[in-house]
């Protein structure tokens, strides 16, 4: 039986934050009074980065790693990672830089990336723009409270995301019904970085600790896609080089633990994460970081591309 994960430990009740002093004042429908530009990002406690909806061919390395985004005292905080996510940092993620605004400009600096800059457009009552001068690119954000965020939708619809956030995934059990199979052999899984079709890796070593260690005997394309009608599981199909494909059942029974149902055998496999690789980009934050551009989970953005209609009148 499949165990759903639960990503809800609280609710509460929003708060307005402050940490400077501006010019620019913003009329919204929930905010009838004049607000500034700090008063405004502080309205909702999470902005949802909504990847898919930029524009613009450039891209911020720190918008483009980020699920959400929250403004608080001056500290910026995001939700990098899906392992933990609703309970890291009591829901914000973790601290990565700070941010100040003036009029309707944000500035940013990033512990690791360093200074950045944005001009804020408001698009609706909890939708803003964020726009870079230095990349002509444009991020939306929409704006949630923590107690009415669905976390879960978040995790499930970037699962893909979540097979990349350890070093390798370890055979822990497997049941004893099911017909024999090649995979009875396979102990060990790593998920490369690149999006929803990527690389894999399986090896045939047992009793690995370290994964660096690991040796992998074969490599592939994997895919992760929905099942309709069940938010909770999904498909996995392994395209091994030379071979034909593996495809299962994918279910999350914790942060640390994923099932496979080999469709063709019948057979059930677990698999515990090793190795778990906190994004944080970050050169202060505890946790491995990840610097290489070839290990950098990214969010990609699954519509086209297209030119950012938004004219930079800003001087850089």
């Amino acid at each position: 039986m499949k165990t759903v994960k639960l990503l809800f430990g609280f609710l509460i009740s929003a708060t307005l934050l402050t940490s400077c002093v501006v010019d620019e004042v913003i009329i919204t429908d929930n905010n009838p009074q004049p607000i500034s530009l700090n008063q405004l990002l502080n309205t909702y406690e999470l902005w949802y980065v909504d990847v898919n909806a930029t524009q613009g061919f450039g891209e911020v390395p720190f918008m483009q790693v980020a699920f959400t985004l929250s403004f608080r005292n001056g500290t910026l905080f995001a939700n990098n990672n899906l392992v933990g996510l609703g309970s890291q940092g009591n829901g914000f993620g973790i601290d990565i830089g700070t941010y100040n605004t003036f009029n309707m400009q944000l500035d940013v600096n990033h512990d690791l990336d360093g200074y950045d800059s944005f001009d804020v457009f408001q698009i609706d009552n909890n939708t803003i723009e964020l726009y870079n001068p230095f990349t002509d690119t444009s991020y939306f954000l929409d704006g949630y409270q923590r107690s009415n965020f669905d976390y879960d939708f978040v995790f499930y619809d970037n699962i893909h995301y979540f097979l990349q956030e350890y070093e390798a995934w370890e055979k822990t059990y497997t049941s004893n019904f099911g017909a024999l199979n090649d995979f009875d052999n396979e102990n060990y899984l790593q998920f490369l970085a690149g999006g929803n079709d990527s690389e894999f890796r399986s090896s045939q070593d047992v009793n690995i600790s370290n994964p660096n260690t690991i040796f992998w005997d074969y490599t592939g394309v994997y895919s992760v896609n929905n099942i309709s009608g069940d938010l909770y599981e999904k498909t996995l199909t392994l395209d091994y080089d030379f071979f034909s494909n593996e495809f299962f059942n994918l279910s999350v029974i914790n942060d640390g633990t994923i099932e496979l149902f080999h469709a063709v055998s019948g057979t059930v496999y677990e698999f515990k994460g090793l190795g778990y690789i906190e994004f944080l980009r970050t050169e202060n934050a505890q946790g491995r970081m990840v610097q290489e551009e070839t290990k950098l989970k990214k969010r990609k953005q699954k519509t086209v591309k297209k030119d950012n209609p938004r004219e930079n009148t800003r001087s850089i």
